[in-house]
């Protein structure tokens, strides 16, 4: 959708502009967009203790942020996702969202991981007493359960986290998949994981800003 017309004479309001000023992406970045969920994908989203859901709906846009034990989204057997709705304010802005719309994004993040996790896809609300039953914690069972079916799976470069030094000097966990391995497994082996990991700080230092 176009947008109307800006006073700023600078406003880049069409897609052709867009296209114009800034450089094509690379082949890479086009094709490490995974439609499911893979192995190395479930191993970050069971190593992160947050995220945060976006939703849309006819009173707009929300983004909320949802967090418990590294794992507290889990990946089904059927290639969805499962996302306990726990205690909150009951303004229910995102379960609302997903009623009237059922498109959704997730970002994953891991204390001391400059990666993080995105996936799009579409999600419904249930009340399966059995899967809520699996979520039980401190003896209380969360209200429903969204569940989120995968359509778009990639790893978001490291540069906004190193650039915001978010985690300040915190160590990467064990066992989390690297940027080459996530990249490696999404394209089909376009790249060597352990070439792409090594020559990664070198990379984003150069290309911080």
């Amino acid at each position: 959708m176009e947008q109307t017309p800006s006073p700023d004479p600078f406003a880049i309001a069409s897609l052709e502009a867009l296209a114009q000023h800034y450089e094509a992406p690379s082949e890479r970045a086009l094709k490490k967009v995974a439609p499911r969920l893979d192995n190395t994908a479930r191993n970050f989203i069971a190593a992160s203790p947050f995220c945060i859901l976006t939703t849309i709906g006819r009173n707009g846009l929300h983004a909320t942020p949802r967090g418990d034990a590294p794992g507290f989204v889990a990946c089904l057997g059927d290639g969805s996702l499962a996302l306990p709705d726990r205690r909150g304010n009951n303004r229910l802005d995102a379960l609302r969202d997903i009623i009237e719309d059922p498109r959704v994004a997730l970002l994953f993040l891991i204390p001391g991981v400059a990666e993080a996790l995105r996936i799009g896809g579409s999600a419904r609300i249930t009340t399966d007493p059995a899967l809520c039953a699996r979520f039980v914690e401190r003896g209380k069972a969360p209200t429903s359960v969204i569940l989120i079916t995968p359509r778009e799976v990639y790893m978001q470069c490291a540069k906004s986290i190193v650039r915001s030094r978010l985690w300040g000097d915190a160590p990467r966990p064990a066992g989390v998949p690297t940027a080459g391995e996530m990249i490696a497994s999404h394209t089909g082996g376009m790249v060597d994981s352990a070439t792409y990991d090594a020559t990664a700080p070198a990379r984003i230092a150069e290309t911080l800003y």
